[in-house]
Protein backbone atom coordinates (compact mmCIF):
# COMPACT_ATOMS: atom_id res chain seq x y z
CA UNK A 1 0.00 0.00 0.00
CA UNK A 2 1.42 3.50 -1.14
CA UNK A 3 0.71 6.29 1.02
CA UNK A 4 -1.07 9.21 -1.24
CA UNK A 5 0.16 11.76 1.07
CA UNK A 6 3.72 13.92 0.22
CA UNK A 7 4.34 14.42 3.84
CA UNK A 8 6.25 11.14 4.23
CA UNK A 9 8.48 11.42 1.32
CA UNK A 10 11.00 13.75 2.96
CA UNK A 11 12.36 10.82 4.97
CA UNK A 12 15.21 8.22 4.56
CA UNK A 13 14.36 4.75 3.51
CA UNK A 14 15.61 2.70 5.94
CA UNK A 15 15.40 5.54 8.94
CA UNK A 16 13.98 3.28 11.60
CA UNK A 17 16.18 0.00 10.56
CA UNK A 18 17.09 -2.21 13.50
CA UNK A 19 14.40 0.00 15.76
CA UNK A 20 10.85 -1.14 16.71
CA UNK A 21 7.71 1.05 17.24
CA UNK A 22 4.52 0.01 19.51
CA UNK A 23 1.30 1.87 17.95
CA UNK A 24 -2.01 1.92 20.76
CA UNK A 25 -5.20 2.37 18.62
CA UNK A 26 -3.32 1.04 15.11
CA UNK A 27 -5.26 -1.15 13.61
CA UNK A 28 -7.22 2.06 11.93
CA UNK A 29 -7.55 5.41 11.58
CA UNK A 30 -4.29 7.78 12.49
CA UNK A 31 -2.76 4.92 14.30
CA UNK A 32 -2.55 2.32 11.28
CA UNK A 33 -0.82 4.78 9.11
CA UNK A 34 1.92 5.80 11.49
CA UNK A 35 2.49 2.07 12.12
CA UNK A 36 2.12 1.66 8.35
CA UNK A 37 4.51 4.48 7.82
CA UNK A 38 7.55 3.00 10.33
CA UNK A 39 7.08 0.17 8.71
CA UNK A 40 7.70 1.63 5.31
CA UNK A 41 10.98 3.15 7.19
CA UNK A 42 12.49 -0.03 8.06
CA UNK A 43 10.92 -0.43 12.02
CA UNK A 44 9.54 -3.46 13.37
CA UNK A 45 6.29 -2.90 14.39
CA UNK A 46 3.70 -3.62 17.17
CA UNK A 47 0.22 -2.48 16.76
CA UNK A 48 -2.31 -2.88 19.97
CA UNK A 49 -6.00 -2.03 20.22
CA UNK A 50 -9.54 -3.50 21.50
CA UNK A 51 -10.56 -5.15 18.29
CA UNK A 52 -8.73 -8.43 17.15
CA UNK A 53 -10.59 -8.04 13.47
CA UNK A 54 -8.90 -4.56 12.59
CA UNK A 55 -5.57 -5.31 13.98
CA UNK A 56 -5.67 -8.43 11.72
CA UNK A 57 -6.46 -6.41 8.53
CA UNK A 58 -3.99 -3.69 9.82
CA UNK A 59 -1.09 -6.43 10.28
CA UNK A 60 -1.25 -7.94 6.92
CA UNK A 61 -1.26 -4.47 5.36
CA UNK A 62 2.10 -3.60 7.49
CA UNK A 63 3.56 -7.27 6.49
CA UNK A 64 2.70 -6.53 2.54
CA UNK A 65 5.58 -3.12 3.01
CA UNK A 66 7.87 -6.13 3.92
CA UNK A 67 7.66 -5.27 8.19
CA UNK A 68 7.66 -7.72 10.72
CA UNK A 69 4.40 -6.73 12.84
CA UNK A 70 3.23 -8.30 15.58
CA UNK A 71 -0.55 -7.58 16.37
CA UNK A 72 -2.56 -7.67 19.67
CA UNK A 73 -6.00 -7.07 21.19
CA UNK A 74 -5.31 -5.06 24.43
CA UNK A 75 -7.48 -2.66 26.43
CA UNK A 76 -5.49 0.09 28.04
CA UNK A 77 -7.14 0.81 30.19
CA UNK A 78 -6.22 -2.62 32.06
CA UNK A 79 -2.58 -2.66 34.03
CA UNK A 80 -2.70 -6.23 33.64
CA UNK A 81 -2.98 -6.41 29.93
CA UNK A 82 -0.96 -3.60 29.41
CA UNK A 83 1.92 -5.48 31.20
CA UNK A 84 1.37 -8.21 29.15
CA UNK A 85 1.80 -6.30 26.08
CA UNK A 86 5.44 -5.21 27.50
CA UNK A 87 6.27 -8.85 27.98
CA UNK A 88 5.28 -10.36 24.84
CA UNK A 89 6.38 -7.36 22.81
CA UNK A 90 9.90 -7.29 24.11
CA UNK A 91 9.91 -11.38 23.59
CA UNK A 92 9.07 -11.07 20.27
CA UNK A 93 11.45 -7.84 19.43
CA UNK A 94 13.27 -7.42 22.77
CA UNK A 95 13.28 -3.07 23.57
CA UNK A 96 11.11 -1.08 22.01
CA UNK A 97 12.36 2.08 21.37
CA UNK A 98 9.05 4.34 19.92
CA UNK A 99 5.53 4.50 21.90
CA UNK A 100 3.27 6.37 20.61
CA UNK A 101 0.12 6.43 22.60
CA UNK A 102 -2.50 6.72 19.74
CA UNK A 103 -5.82 5.08 21.41
CA UNK A 104 -8.24 7.19 22.50
CA UNK A 105 -11.57 8.40 22.04
CA UNK A 106 -14.67 10.72 22.69
CA UNK A 107 -17.99 11.63 21.70
CA UNK A 108 -19.50 14.99 21.56
CA UNK A 109 -22.14 16.33 24.14
CA UNK A 110 -22.76 19.02 26.37
CA UNK A 111 -21.50 18.89 30.07
CA UNK A 112 -24.89 18.45 31.16
CA UNK A 113 -25.29 15.30 29.16
CA UNK A 114 -22.60 13.57 30.05
CA UNK A 115 -23.01 10.86 32.61
CA UNK A 116 -20.78 10.02 35.50
CA UNK A 117 -20.62 6.61 33.57
CA UNK A 118 -19.39 8.48 30.27
CA UNK A 119 -17.22 10.79 32.52
CA UNK A 120 -15.36 8.01 33.78
CA UNK A 121 -14.78 5.45 30.91
CA UNK A 122 -13.31 8.87 28.66
CA UNK A 123 -11.27 9.68 31.36
CA UNK A 124 -10.03 6.07 32.01
CA UNK A 125 -9.29 5.53 28.46
CA UNK A 126 -7.53 9.02 27.27
CA UNK A 127 -5.48 9.79 30.42
CA UNK A 128 -4.96 6.60 32.79
CA UNK A 129 -4.89 4.34 29.43
CA UNK A 130 -1.90 6.65 28.37
CA UNK A 131 -0.48 6.54 32.48
CA UNK A 132 -0.58 2.95 32.28
CA UNK A 133 1.51 2.70 28.95
CA UNK A 134 3.92 5.69 29.82
CA UNK A 135 4.18 3.98 33.29
CA UNK A 136 5.31 0.61 31.68
CA UNK A 137 7.04 1.22 28.71
CA UNK A 138 9.10 4.07 30.09
CA UNK A 139 10.89 2.86 33.10
CA UNK A 140 12.21 0.02 30.30
CA UNK A 141 13.28 2.75 27.66
CA UNK A 142 15.09 4.66 30.49
CA UNK A 143 16.84 1.43 31.34
CA UNK A 144 18.22 1.12 27.83
CA UNK A 145 19.12 4.90 27.36
CA UNK A 146 17.62 5.41 24.48
CA UNK A 147 13.80 5.80 23.51
CA UNK A 148 11.02 8.30 22.38
CA UNK A 149 7.37 8.65 23.38
CA UNK A 150 4.90 10.31 21.40
CA UNK A 151 1.42 10.99 22.61
CA UNK A 152 -1.32 12.11 20.49
CA UNK A 153 -3.92 14.17 21.86
CA UNK A 154 -5.81 17.07 20.38
CA UNK A 155 -6.52 21.10 20.23
CA UNK A 156 -9.41 20.25 21.89
CA UNK A 157 -6.61 19.94 25.59
CA UNK A 158 -5.31 23.35 24.90
CA UNK A 159 -5.98 26.73 26.14
CA UNK A 160 -8.90 27.32 24.53
CA UNK A 161 -11.27 24.54 26.20
CA UNK A 162 -13.13 21.73 24.61
CA UNK A 163 -16.83 22.43 23.93
CA UNK A 164 -18.17 19.38 22.61
CA UNK A 165 -15.80 17.18 24.83
CA UNK A 166 -15.69 18.01 28.22
CA UNK A 167 -14.50 14.91 29.27
CA UNK A 168 -11.83 14.10 26.50
CA UNK A 169 -10.61 17.96 26.73
CA UNK A 170 -9.96 17.44 30.41
CA UNK A 171 -8.14 14.33 30.15
CA UNK A 172 -6.01 15.07 27.20
CA UNK A 173 -5.43 18.22 29.12
CA UNK A 174 -3.85 15.79 31.61
CA UNK A 175 -2.21 14.11 29.18
CA UNK A 176 0.04 17.43 27.90
CA UNK A 177 1.55 18.26 31.21
CA UNK A 178 1.92 14.74 31.91
CA UNK A 179 3.98 14.76 28.87
CA UNK A 180 5.89 17.62 30.36
CA UNK A 181 6.53 16.04 33.07
CA UNK A 182 7.74 12.84 31.97
CA UNK A 183 9.83 15.30 29.33
CA UNK A 184 12.01 16.45 32.39
CA UNK A 185 12.21 13.26 34.35
CA UNK A 186 13.27 10.95 31.39
CA UNK A 187 15.55 13.76 29.44
CA UNK A 188 18.96 12.50 30.87
CA UNK A 189 18.20 8.78 30.09
CA UNK A 190 17.74 10.28 26.07
CA UNK A 191 14.23 9.50 26.49
CA UNK A 192 12.09 12.02 25.06
CA UNK A 193 8.63 12.80 25.51
CA UNK A 194 5.95 14.75 23.47
CA UNK A 195 2.61 15.30 21.95
CA UNK A 196 1.04 16.03 18.61
CA UNK A 197 -2.25 17.93 18.80
CA UNK A 198 -4.34 17.77 15.68
CA UNK A 199 -7.19 19.35 14.88
CA UNK A 200 -9.40 17.78 12.19
CA UNK A 201 -7.84 14.79 10.78
CA UNK A 202 -9.57 13.01 7.84
CA UNK A 203 -10.42 9.69 9.21
CA UNK A 204 -13.82 7.87 8.96
CA UNK A 205 -13.34 7.53 12.84
CA UNK A 206 -13.84 11.50 12.62
CA UNK A 207 -17.42 10.70 10.54
CA UNK A 208 -18.66 7.86 12.73
CA UNK A 209 -17.75 9.19 16.20
CA UNK A 210 -17.80 12.85 16.10
CA UNK A 211 -19.77 14.11 13.12
CA UNK A 212 -22.47 11.49 12.55
CA UNK A 213 -23.73 11.61 16.26
CA UNK A 214 -24.83 15.87 16.03
CA UNK A 215 -27.14 14.74 12.85
CA UNK A 216 -26.35 17.54 11.23
CA UNK A 217 -25.65 17.09 7.62
CA UNK A 218 -24.02 20.48 7.08
CA UNK A 219 -21.90 19.97 9.91
CA UNK A 220 -18.44 18.83 7.99
CA UNK A 221 -19.14 21.15 5.67
CA UNK A 222 -19.24 23.88 7.70
CA UNK A 223 -16.59 22.33 9.81
CA UNK A 224 -14.19 22.91 6.70
CA UNK A 225 -15.10 26.39 6.20
CA UNK A 226 -13.84 27.17 9.39
CA UNK A 227 -10.45 26.06 9.16
CA UNK A 228 -7.84 28.54 7.51
CA UNK A 229 -5.90 26.17 5.87
CA UNK A 230 -9.19 25.35 3.71
CA UNK A 231 -8.95 21.48 4.07
CA UNK A 232 -8.60 18.63 6.87
CA UNK A 233 -5.72 16.93 7.65
CA UNK A 234 -4.31 14.14 5.93
CA UNK A 235 -2.74 10.65 8.60
CA UNK A 236 -0.25 10.45 6.99
CA UNK A 237 0.79 13.92 8.23
CA UNK A 238 0.41 13.27 11.99
CA UNK A 239 2.16 10.65 10.58
CA UNK A 240 5.01 13.24 9.76
CA UNK A 241 5.22 14.93 12.85
CA UNK A 242 5.09 11.30 14.89
CA UNK A 243 8.29 9.93 12.89
CA UNK A 244 9.93 13.66 13.25
CA UNK A 245 9.69 13.19 16.45
CA UNK A 246 11.21 9.76 17.20
CA UNK A 247 13.88 10.42 14.46
CA UNK A 248 16.95 11.76 15.43
CA UNK A 249 16.38 15.81 13.92
CA UNK A 250 14.06 15.75 17.02
CA UNK A 251 16.99 14.25 19.53
CA UNK A 252 16.62 17.49 21.37
CA UNK A 253 12.91 17.86 21.52
CA UNK A 254 11.09 16.96 24.51
CA UNK A 255 8.33 18.07 26.66
CA UNK A 256 6.46 19.87 24.26
CA UNK A 257 3.32 19.45 22.00
CA UNK A 258 3.25 20.01 18.70
CA UNK A 259 -0.10 21.94 17.23
CA UNK A 260 -1.21 20.66 13.79
CA UNK A 261 -4.69 22.34 12.79
CA UNK A 262 -4.45 24.00 9.64
CA UNK A 263 -4.74 27.50 11.92
CA UNK A 264 -8.26 26.12 13.40
CA UNK A 265 -7.24 27.00 16.73
CA UNK A 266 -6.51 30.79 15.64
CA UNK A 267 -9.90 31.43 13.96
CA UNK A 268 -13.20 30.38 14.56
CA UNK A 269 -14.00 27.47 15.68
CA UNK A 270 -17.12 25.43 14.64
CA UNK A 271 -20.03 25.89 17.12
CA UNK A 272 -20.94 21.83 17.39
CA UNK A 273 -24.14 22.63 19.59
CA UNK A 274 -25.57 25.53 21.15
CA UNK A 275 -25.13 25.19 24.66
CA UNK A 276 -28.17 24.55 25.87
CA UNK A 277 -30.18 21.74 24.26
Amino acid sequence: MKSDSEALTVFAPDLFAGKTALVTGGGRGIGKRIALAFARLGARVVIAGRHAETLTSAGREIAGVGARCLALPVNIREIEQVERLLSEAQREFGAIDFLVNNAGGQYPARPQEITDGGWRAVVDLNLNGTWNMCSRFGPSMAANGYGSIVNIVHIYALERGAPPFAHSGAARAGVVNLTRTLGLHYARKNVRVNAVAPGFVDTSGLREHEFTPLQREDFESQALRDVPAGRFADPDEVAAITLFLCSPAAAYVTGTTIVADGALSLGNWTPWMEPEP
